[in-house]
């Protein structure tokens, strides 16, 4: 959300983002926030100036009264209390005018960085690096849920009859080796300095509207019936809500924490190939990253958060490349994001694994996370937040990559780094 002082000083500068997204329909958002911000103002100082007014007044029946001119008393006091009903429509309209004004501020996006290439949608994301030779296989790799059969890994034919579509049972060593990858995932970024943590798998609706924009709330969040409850549709929600309302000293900047979490989300389905299998599912496990920073480091914090993906999924022997997300594909809270992209072999494509996102103060300003200097000024941090792994898709990177085939059996490979987690083992093996 950004500063209503800034829209005001600014109006072209504000509308000219919301071009560059190609939002043009969110364009009268910033006059109509102008003026309800003027009219709150002019609301706030008519009844300033009755506060004033209803102070004075009272000391001068309390002089009065101290005098014994009691019917001169009284009349003031009837005009005190004529000015109190004033007084009290007025803050009825100033609050109305706060919620309407709240409203519109987050329905505002965020200001782009100038480096975010101009584009309407995600067709138009820009390649920035390849890193790893592209696997090829000298057999015809299967369908990942196939694969995974091979090895009796997986149920979704009993997944649906407990729980309907968009769900799966993982067993035996594909489910070890689930659980592997998201154990070294939190031992890598524990590696890298990163404080492990365990966070709430529900949050309040206040934390969803103050980490995300309303339309990924509706198209992402399970609400709990009755209950103000959501669960997480990534741990960087609650992660970040952490810290609401909260002031950090500056000396403890920047916060940097990893978190592991089931994650539940509505969306489901796409086109071709990903419509099957697990690749958009209901629930899924994933490792999380964010940080908490100064404004002034958060780029070069952005720059490290994806770069430990690359590293991460290369020591799995993933190749990988970043790809750059345009203008239009950016969620209005967005400054900046990377996308880092597995490259799967069986379709002859990169597929996206992990978002790292530059929120600048966006989520802070939301929820009041602040941060104070030595000499008592505050201001608000910057957020960031990426993917370290999230299986089920890691899970398909790595299979698809680490895939071997003798002609009679499928085997695959655990890259050395992985072995401490799978109890030793350099392969699995098909039964």
């Amino acid at each position: 959300m950004l500063d209503i002082k800034f829209v005001k000083e600014n109006p072209e500068l504000v509308k000219e983002n919301i071009k560059r997204k190609f939002k043009d329909h969110k364009l009268p958002l910033v006059d109509e926030a102008i003026a309800l911000y003027d009219a709150k103002k002019d609301a706030n100082d008519k009844a300033g100036i009755l506060r004033a007014n209803r102070n004075k007044l009272s000391k001068e029946i309390g002089m009065l009264m101290g005098q014994g001119k009691k019917e001169e008393a009284e009349a003031i006091k009837a005009q005190v209390t004529a000015q109190a009903d004033e007084l009290k429509a007025l803050e009825v309209q100033e609050t109305e005018l706060e919620a309407k004004l709240k409203d519109v501020m987050m329905k505002i996006p965020n200001i782009v960085d100038p480096s975010v290439p101009v584009g309407k949608d995600d067709s138009e994301n820009v390649e920035v690096k390849q890193y790893g030779e592209k696997t090829e296989k000298n057999f015809e790799i299967p369908y990942h849920t196939d694969i995974m059969a091979k090895f009796d890994g997986i149920d979704k034919e009993a997944a649906g009859r407990v729980a309907g579509e968009g769900f799966y049972y993982l067993m035996g060593d594909i489910a070890r080796l689930h659980s592997a990858v998201t154990a070294y995932a939190r031992d890598f970024m524990i590696d890298k300095g990163f404080t492990y943590c365990i966070p709430p798998f529900m949050i309040r609706s206040n934390v969803v509207t103050g980490v995300m924009s309303f339309e990924e709330m509706d198209a992402m969040m399970y609400k709990i019936e009755g209950e103000d409850l959501y669960l997480v549709g990534t741990s960087e929600h609650s992660m970040i809500g952490k810290f609401i309302d909260t002031i950090t000293p500056e000396s403890k900047l920047p916060m940097t924490l990893t978190s592991y979490s089931p994650c539940f989300r509505k969306e489901k389905g796409a086109h071709g190939i990903e419509e099957r299998g697990i690749y958009r599912i209901h629930q899924f496990e994933k490792q999380e990253m964010i940080v908490v920073c100064d404004p002034a480091e958060s780029m070069e914090w952005f720059d490290k958060m994806w770069s430990y993906s690359v590293e991460l999924f290369r020591s799995l022997d993933i190749p990988v490349r970043t790809l750059e997300c345009c203008t239009g594909d950016l969620a209005d809270l967005k400054v900046k994001s990377y996308d880092v992209e597995a490259w799967s072999p069986k379709q002859g494509k990169y597929f996206e694994v992990c978002s790292c996102s530059n929120l600048g103060d966006a989520q802070a300003r939301r929820l009041g996370i602040r941060v104070k200097k030595e000499d008592g000024t505050k201001y608000f941090a910057h957020t960031l937040n990426n993917t370290v792994i999230a299986p089920p898709r890691m899970l398909i990177a790595f299979l698809e990559n680490n895939l071997e085939f003798d002609g009679e059996k499928y085997s695959v490979k655990i890259p050395e780094a992985l072995r401490p987690y799978m109890g030793g083992k350099s392969v699995i093996e098909e039964n």
